[in-house]
């Protein structure tokens, strides 16, 4: 019997633990999604700028790169990062026309703009 309210207790003690941690990744990943119009924390796709943006996508990216970049979009990263690689190469040289803020380059900017994490996407006349 001992060993039964053992089990009962470990139990419920992990079921604890887990909504515990489900609630702080829950609150944790609800922070790097903004709510604010024209901010997007990580990678997208082309078709999701496109469709967000209103810019067609075609086989010209120099084409949707321009309108992003007249639109005001902006791409903040930095040279390290992975993520941001693997971004500037779904453009490949039409990433030349996307406005690109260097992060570690420009620290207060950065910080100004509530980036926290790349690459980070903001619209500039949202």
């Amino acid at each position: 019997m001992q060993e039964k309210k053992q089990v009962i207790i470990i139990v419920v003690i992990a079921v604890i633990v887990i909504a515990i941690i489900g609630v702080v990744a829950y609150f944790n990943n609800s922070k790097k999604t903004s709510a604010r119009p024209g901010f997007y924390e990580g990678e997208m796709s082309l078709e999701k700028m496109s469709e967000v943006s209103t810019c067609p996508l075609t086989a010209d990216k120099d084409a949707f790169a321009k309108c992003l970049t007249e639109k005001g979009w902006a791409m903040y990263g930095a040279a390290w990062c992975s993520h941001c690689q693997a971004q500037k190469a779904l453009f490949g040289t039409s990433f030349q026309y996307i406005k690109y803020v260097e992060c570690p380059d420009n620290v207060q900017l950065c910080t100004d703009k509530g980036v926290n994490g790349y690459p980070t996407w903001i619209v500039e006349n949202k």
